[in-house]
């Protein structure tokens, strides 16, 4: 049968034969045991109604085995045997391009280059899900294989609904992904809807079919890591930044930390994540003893050379040891998974990574007491640093979170705030979103090295064109990101599809945009397909960490996301996404995005236009209503360049009347 025959098939006719359990492959943990007898036998009914009941009798012990050996059920027999990678838009069978280049976007995410747990269907995050087992994967793509432009998949956190009737101004696809009642989004209601099989986490780009592996973010780090130490007066080369995690996004790093120009160290507990980082030459040196750590960072910052280092071990052992060795860190953060910590996002001291996943698994009580000590000596560690002038700040990754909620001591004096900025108040708020800068992206969908070649250079003279007229307040984002697309190449960034990332803001992502469809038209490139980041200027609602500088009071509130959402829907975008959790926890962030199929048409043209301008301004506008200044002067400019643009701007009160 061939990989199209397979992709139409959707569950076979036939049940495969079981897949031996690989254990080369990194694999999800054991998640903890959460339903009770009752909930379990509604668990394997919810799986064995995706086959037909001749194959219950077969399938029922061995659902029952998953579930209570993996704590899910992720119908591992019905795993694909082809490689799972993107492919040529070309190669995907179907009556709508628009279809093809969602199946090729689902494959990328899933790819084992770039899928933190590939068998589990997780792309990042340790829970991050595209789907939540494989025959939903497979009912997806066959649905998606048969799909006309005049129709709509809806997705419901995994579950293809089915196809509904639609037009061809409509998305192909509408995903939703964790979207419970408020009051059920504690992290044991996930654990227990996610165990049944009706709601799955999504993450931001998992679950959404956007993401490009660690380059992903890898820009952001970048910009992040640059500006951390102009924050402190610093040159990067000779500079010296500490933090952990290996795994998905956080990734991504070591290898901004060795193109901002300094010395990184980060730390990783996954012995199997760091080899893969490794391989892919994402870090540089993997060191498995504190003290030859130590000296090798002392020869680093005395050849001030660009290096990144991964510590494989415990990063509070990291800032404890160079503490008590006087290793001065110059800027510091962390990016382990801490919106999950009880289910293998955040590792515990002082005891093996074997150990701690089967303590989550078996004795889950005692390894939350042992996580939330560890944040307290981890916070206890960096305070040692910043107290000798260390910049620390939070990643957006729940740390302080999660640090207060265990009774660390990183609250400010007045009990309310964090001691610790998030990057975004210091660094990508007031620099980057408030001026609608984010993380735009792009994969070329024929699969081909030189049309990602082209499509930077396309960027790049669209971007060099744009900063002559630039005004002043924007002009080092500007150089910031013609810099970065020069050296992309360079850089080595692509895992998997031919992707890249690049911050731009409205008018950037429009020119650039509109320039890929002049080139597909004229058949220089083949076609295109677009998406940011959720972590954007418009699409996430996360009050500690996109949202983090929304001074207003408005922080808690959900309607920039979900009118983001609606309002890309039904300006053009190919596919649109929603979600509850992803970044900083289920339950404490709605987030949105989409994918646009671009193919050289005239309807391809109006499109981008019409959504992209919202995707960036829906956001600018509510920034500016809290009084951002960057966002009052970005949202005025975009007035002046469109005239059916009409937002409401606040008027500032003189503080002294109070």
């Amino acid at each position: 049968m061939t990989f199209q025959d397979q992709l139409q098939q959707g569950i076979p006719a036939e049940l495969p034969s079981k897949k031996p359990y690989d254990p080369q492959i990194n694999h999800a943990p054991k998640r903890k045991e959460i339903l009770s007898d009752e909930e379990k036998k509604l668990a394997l009914k919810n799986a064995l109604r995706y086959f037909e009941p001749k194959f219950h009798a077969e399938l029922l012990p061995e659902f029952k085995a998953e579930l209570e050996t993996y704590g899910r059920i992720y119908m591992y027999r019905f795993r694909p045997d082809y490689e799972m990678k993107a492919r040529p838009i070309g190669d995907y069978p179907g009556k709508s391009d628009q279809a093809k280049a969602i199946m090729l976007m689902i494959q990328n995410n899933l790819d084992y280059a770039v899928a933190q747990h590939p068998h589990e269907l997780i792309t990042y995050g340790g829970n991050g899900a595209v789907f939540q087992n494989w025959a939903q994967y497979l009912l997806t793509m066959k649905y998606l294989s048969e799909m006309t432009d005049e129709q709509t998949l809806t997705m419901y956190s995994g579950h293809p609904m089915g196809l509904f009737p639609s037009h061809k101004e409509a998305p192909r696809v509408v995903v939703t992904n964790g979207m419970v009642i408020p009051n059920y989004s504690k992290p044991d209601d996930w654990e227990k809807m996610n165990a049944l099989g009706v709601s799955q986490y999504g993450q931001m780009t998992a679950g959404s079919y956007m993401y490009i592996g660690p380059q992903g973010i890898v820009h952001g780090t970048t910009i992040t890591v640059l500006n951390a130490f102009r924050k402190i007066k610093k040159e990067p080369v000779g500079g010296l930044f500490v933090t952990s995690g290996l795994g998905g996004m956080s990734g991504a790093q070591p290898k901004a930390g060795n193109i901002a120009g300094c010395i990184t160290v980060c730390a990783e507990v996954n012995p199997k994540i760091t080899k893969i980082r490794h391989d892919q030459k994402w870090i540089d040196e993997i060191i498995e003893d504190l003290d030859d750590l130590v000296s090798r960072v002392k020869k680093a910052k005395e050849n001030k050379e660009t290096v990144s280092l991964a510590f494989l071990g415990n990063i509070v052992e990291v800032w404890e040891k160079f503490d008590g060795e006087n290793l001065k860190i110059d800027i510091g953060s962390d990016q382990t998974s801490l919106h999950n910590p009880w289910a293998g996002g955040y590792y515990p001291v002082g005891i093996s990574f074997e150990e701690a996943n089967k303590m989550m698994a078996k004795d889950p009580a005692l390894f939350k007491e042992k996580v939330q000590e560890t944040l307290r000596r981890h916070a206890a560690a960096i305070n040692q640093h910043t107290a000798k002038g260390t910049y620390f700040f939070d990643y957006g990754n729940a740390f302080l979170l999660e640090a207060s909620r265990a009774g660390a001591a990183v609250m400010a004096e007045n009990g309310i705030d964090f001691r610790y900025p998030s990057y975004v108040q210091d660094i990508m708020g007031p620099m980057c979103f408030d001026y609608g800068f984010g993380p735009f992206r792009w994969v070329c969908a024929s699969g081909e090295p030189k049309d990602l070649s082209k499509t930077d250079e396309i960027a790049c003279a669209v971007l060099e064109e744009i900063k002559k007229t630039s005004p002043p307040e924007i002009q080092q984002q500007m150089a910031d990101n013609i810099q970065w697309i020069k050296g992309a190449q360079e850089n080595k960034l692509v895992v998997g599809s031919q992707a890249r990332i690049l911050y731009a803001d409205a008018e950037g992502r429009m020119k650039i945009a509109a320039a890929f469809n002049s080139a597909i038209k004229k058949g220089e490139i083949g076609a295109v397909v677009l998406g940011r980041d959720h972590h954007d200027v418009s699409g996430t609602d996360s009050p500690y960490r996109e949202t983090s500088n929304i001074y207003d009071g408005s922080k808690f509130t959900a309607d920039m996301a979900i009118q983001n959402v609606i309002g890309d829907s039904f300006r053009g975008a190919t596919w649109v996404s929603i979600h509850n959790g992803g970044g900083v926890g289920w339950g404490e962030v709605i987030n949105g995005g989409f994918g646009m199929l671009l193919d050289g048409s005239e309807d391809a043209d109006r499109r981008l236009k019409s959504m992209l301008f919202w995707d960036v301004n829906n956001g600018i506008s509510r920034r500016s209503w809290a009084r951002n200044e960057g966002a009052v002067f970005a949202i005025k400019r975009a007035m002046e360049a469109e005239p059916n643009l009409k937002v409401t701007l606040p008027n500032i009160v003189d503080e002294g009347l109070f």
